[in-house]
């Protein structure tokens, strides 16, 4: 329903619809694109409530990504945050504020135009991630963030589902991977609800879910991460396979030697990579680590 504005108190704060998102869009002359994977959320109700999951406050600086014409990003400023966006379209960064002006002044919202898997110097040390992640790249950009912006304590992200069951699953679950164990380096990770395709335009032919994370302290050093995510890589990459045939490329070359490696690290030689949690596959590196 289109609604006059003169409906409205003047002091409400004002989100995106459907009829403001296409208005939005033409003017800018965006058309989403399934390159940089732009869906636009245009239901109201949804975002307040990805708002009220991430327990948003007020005062709090929070990290954004691809806000797109800024259904969410509305929703971040109207709970009392303060937001950094990154946008890597250089139409939708400019037109940013010009809609946060307009429908919530008085806000503080900073944009940064840059691309997400590269940004590493974040302004403000936001301390929660709320985002509507491009498909395409969610557990990089994830992984990214976690890994450069230390001040993240936690978040709540929209991801395709097949995404967001891979980064929540447990050991042992058939969907369990390397972006499972990967994220649990960081930090402890849950579904935190469904989202209808509905909301989005265009509708996406895939189901969304949202998930949450809480940022924990990392289980070891920063060159211990780099060696640790080379054996997840290595385990993932040839799952059906034994630890000791998956794993031999990285550990010494052959199948005995990384026998000798995972009896070492205290890890059964015939196991395989989706039945280790993180902690196991750091024990792993160490151990290879040793002379």
């Amino acid at each position: 329903m289109h609604r006059h504005e003169g409906d409205a108190a003047p002091t409400q704060p004002r989100l995106l619809g459907p009829a403001e998102i296409r208005d939005l869009a033409e003017l800018l002359g965006v058309t989403p694109t399934k390159k940089l994977g732009q869906n636009f959320v245009h239901d109201a109700n949804t975002v307040r409530r990805i708002v009220q999951t991430a327990g948003v406050r007020p005062g709090e600086t929070v990290l954004e990504i691809g806000p797109g014409l800024g259904s969410l990003t509305l929703g971040l400023l109207e709970a009392g945050a303060a937001v950094v966006a990154v946008e890597i379209d250089g139409r939708l960064a400019e037109q940013l504020p010009h809609t946060v002006t307009l429908m919530q002044p008085g806000t503080e919202l900073t944009v940064v135009h840059e691309d997400a898997l590269r940004v590493t110097d974040v302004p403000g040390d936001p301390v929660r991630l709320v985002a509507n992640l491009p498909y395409n790249i969610s557990v990089p950009v994830l992984l990214h963030l976690l890994e450069h912006v230390p001040s993240l304590a936690s978040g709540i992200v929209m991801v395709q589902a097949e995404v967001g069951y891979r980064l929540a699953a447990e050991p042992g679950s058939k969907v369990y991977g390397g972006p499972s164990v990967k994220a649990a380096w960081y930090g402890d990770w849950r579904i935190a609800g469904q989202v209808s395709r509905m909301v989005f335009w265009p509708v996406p032919n895939v189901d969304s879910v949202l998930v949450g994370f809480e940022r924990h302290e990392v289980p070891g050093t920063e060159a211990e991460r780099r060696a640790t995510f080379e054996v997840i890589d290595a385990a993932f990459g040839q799952r059906r396979k034994m630890l000791r045939q998956a794993l031999a490329g990285v550990l010494g070359g052959s199948a005995a030697a990384a026998s000798a490696v995972l009896e070492r690290a205290g890890v059964d030689p015939q196991a395989r990579g989706e039945q280790l949690g993180v902690a196991d596959f750091l024990r792993i590196a160490r151990a290879a680590a040793q002379p």
